[in-house]
């Protein structure tokens, strides 16, 4: 009896060890990948132990312009030039693949049944205002690019944003080249076509950031608008029907008038700023309202909205160097870099990283290189 237990005391604590030393070694194999969200979030600190594979957001860690093995065949051959079909969304989900591609690029009469944009106030849904947007739907009656483009099968996009950087590049006629012009706010044309090009399909606004002159329009692109508060798809309605609107609750002077019919008029979906902010730059939730810096640039929007939408995307004008203060923010005015710093609502070092990612996998262009 004596040496039972004398034996079972040696034993126990080998059996132990042996136990340790093999769930150690099952747990150091777990490395996060495409999982639920639940099993992802559960295994990071493990991945993080033995190196992730990817960031926090879900971004893979090693990222580079390559071609992944499963694209080569399909992309690799295709001659200088030639439009690739669905090429940033395969890339995009290479690098992340919680990416999901089909999301609307406007809303239309079935908005309603966007789940995820439905119980987020504005900017990141439309909770509150549904009939007011549906009176603005029956106005507008037409919900995509237009027969010609919305009939081609590749599409070849370029933002092209408001910075200083595009100043003495003479990108214009490369950035007419492409199937979709997408220009932001009131970033002028005129003047300046020999840097920014002459082509417009969609200029992406909201009620501040609008041309406030009639003149500055471009004759034959679509005033796409984007919500940042519940008060803009008021302006919004106002500015369909031709009502009068009075300036209280906007941070700046507003368009009272816009020189487009109804039918040359969009609704941006609200769900490109939710999955801006908090899928892919990781802004802070807020309890899903605005606050002080979880609001992602509108370029950032377009960039994400081009994703879902584009085959191919490539950006020009994109880029803050806070290293040069004195340098002019954008390429139409005088105000300088510094100016950004004071930004209440946007991250603008959080942005710069998710945009250097999809530079670096080559998921975008970036034409003038400031990213």
């Amino acid at each position: 009896m004596k040496y039972t237990r004398k034996l079972l005391f040696v034993l126990c604590p080998m059996l132990v060890l042996v136990f340790i030393y093999f769930s150690s070694r099952k747990l150091h194999l777990h490395v996060w990948g495409p999982k639920s969200q639940l099993e992802s979030e559960a295994s990071i600190s493990v991945g993080q132990v033995v190196g992730a594979v990817y960031d926090q957001q879900g971004f893979l860690l090693k990222l580079d312009g390559k071609l992944p093995m499963e694209l080569v065949y399909k992309y690799g051959n295709l001659s200088s030039g030639t439009c690739k079909p669905g090429y940033a969304a395969a890339k995009m989900t290479a690098i992340y693949p919680k990416f999901v591609k089909p999301a609307p690029m406007f809303l239309d009469q079935n908005f309603k049944r966007l789940a995820k944009v439905f119980n987020y106030l504005p900017p990141f849904g439309f909770k509150t205002q549904e009939k007011t947007i549906d009176t603005i739907l029956t106005a507008t009656k037409n919900y995509g690019l237009g027969p010609e483009l919305d009939s081609l099968s590749c599409k070849r996009c370029i933002i092209v944003g408001n910075g200083g950087i595009l100043a003495n590049k003479s990108l214009g006629s490369h950035i007419d080249e492409y199937d979709i012009v997408v220009r932001l706010n009131e970033a002028p044309v005129s003047g300046y076509t020999k840097d920014v090009g002459t082509k417009t399909t969609m200029r992406i606004t909201y009620p501040e950031g609008a041309i406030q002159k009639p003149e500055r329009y471009e004759k034959d692109s679509l005033f796409i608008f984007s919500a940042f508060k519940p008060l803009d798809f008021k302006w919004l309605k106002h500015v369909i029907f031709r009502e009068r609107l009075g300036t209280e609750g906007f941070w700046k002077s507003v368009a009272h008038y816009v020189p487009r019919e109804p039918s040359e008029m969009r609704i941006l979906n609200p769900y490109f700023i939710q999955e801006a902010a908090f899928q892919f730059i990781g802004l802070p939730l807020n309890n899903g309202l605005m606050g002080k810096g979880n609001i992602p640039t509108l370029g950032t929007v377009a960039i994400t909205m081009a994703l879902h939408n584009c085959d191919e995307v490539a950006v020009a004008g994109f880029g803050y160097d806070m290293n040069t203060p004195h340098a002019p923010l954008h390429y139409y005015e005088k105000v300088k870099m510094s100016a950004i710093r004071e930004s209440w609502t946007h991250n603008i070092l959080k942005e710069k990283e998710f945009l250097q990612k999809l530079v670096k996998a080559r998921v975008i262009t970036d034409l003038t290189k400031g990213i």
